[in-house]
């Protein structure tokens, strides 16, 4: 197993001692999400604090940070505002940084010979040298038909991908005990939301689709399998652009408003209106994406999450695009809150913190 150079135990899969803040660095925001477990028998969470802090606008680029700096001053602002005194945090990386790949190995091996295999299959497949590598690996089940193997999953990143993720965080106060992959933690926050749907969305096909600041990532689960992901450039900061060219606002005004719905009337139907339609042909574009790349013919939900899902009337106009059920996503439908937590406000937060909250789901992970 191959770790980083910081004094830690940094693994993308395995579990640590919890409690663990959920930290989701995006583009546009740091989010932070800390959960407790209240029945571990029925898997009953309650979210006890969260956060939501603004970066500017130079601090991330395509996912890497750019201003180390600001990403540990946003980091600091969003654990203060938190008011908790935990400082173990799980982090994420993008898709687009690791490698990962799942190979079948036979049941029962020792771990030393497992770590090997791991390692000489990892060497063929890495472009670069493993020494450069942060590596990992998970078993994840048996082999459907063939008891006697079983699937082990292995993920794998550049080490100045995850020690400037852990640079920020320690630069903050804070200490990274795993390091994870978003969409990962995006499908375990997601699962909790299936209780829903009949029959708890078994044999569905259900797009799940997170807008971002910009990129729209599109992942198509099958019974918790993932059987296609995009991604397409397009996201929330369209309509901030388009709010600045019709209002004549600075970006950072314009995101503001938007955010705050301080905007003239015609702002609905001239600005509003005409980005939510480009958003649904955009989903439908990545629906009929994966039609064409699978052997698959419908998708019967889709589920939207990130900033831009709370947007009114967005579900029901890509419902019409789409001729699909789509619904907003929020993982904390089942969960108790605090008493810290602001019903009205964390329904308008949620889908934005999907990923956080899935980070902060490892906490209680037995794996």
């Amino acid at each position: 197993m191959f770790k980083g150079n910081f004094a830690i135990n940094l693994d993308f899969f395995k579990m640590k001692s919890p409690p663990l803040i959920g930290v989701d660095i995006s583009s546009s925001s740091v989010k932070m999400v800390e959960l407790s477990l209240v029945d571990k028998e029925n898997h009953t969470y309650r979210i006890e604090r969260y956060a939501i802090e603004s970066m500017p606008a130079d601090a991330m680029l395509d996912g890497a940070i750019e201003n180390m700096e600001a990403v540990s001053e946003c980091l600091r602002r969003g654990w203060k505002r938190m008011g908790t005194r935990q400082k173990n945090v799980v982090l994420a990386l993008p898709a687009t940084d690791v490698i990962t790949k799942k190979i079948v190995v036979p049941d029962g091996q020792r771990e030393d010979d497992l770590v090997f295999q791991v390692e000489n299959e990892a060497s063929q497949y890495i472009p670069f040298p493993l020494d450069e590598v942060d590596l990992d690996f998970q078993v994840t089940r048996p082999v459907p038909d063939n008891p006697e193997e079983v699937e082990v999953l292995i993920a794998a990143s550049r080490k100045e991908k995850v020690e400037d993720r852990v640079a920020a965080a320690l630069a903050a106060g804070l200490k990274t005990v795993i390091m994870d992959v978003e969409p990962y933690a995006a499908h375990a926050a997601f699962e909790l939301t299936l209780s829903q749907l009949p029959g708890g969305g078994k044999d569905q096909v259900m797009a799940l689709v997170d807008i971002g600041a910009t990129i729209m990532k599109i992942n198509v689960l099958l019974n918790g399998e993932s059987l296609y992901t995009r991604d397409q450039p397009f996201g929330g900061n369209q309509l901030t652009q388009e709010i600045h060219n019709q209002f004549n606002l600075s970006l950072e005004d314009s995101e503001t408003a938007k955010r705050g719905g301080s905007l003239p009337e015609n702002y609905k139907a001239d600005v509003l209106q005409p980005f939510c339609e480009t958003l649904a042909i955009e989903v439908m574009r990545a629906i009929q994406f994966f039609y064409t790349s699978t052997q698959y013919t419908e998708v019967n939900y889709i589920f939207i999450a990130g900033g831009c899902a709370v947007i009114p009337g967005l579900d029901a106009i890509i419902t019409s695009r789409t001729q699909v059920s789509t619904l907003v996503v929020n993982p904390f439908s089942t969960m108790e809150l605090s008493s810290r937590i602001i019903p009205r406000q964390l329904n308008m937060d949620a889908p934005s913190l999907l990923i956080a909250c899935g980070l902060a789901l490892r906490s209680f992970d037995p794996s």
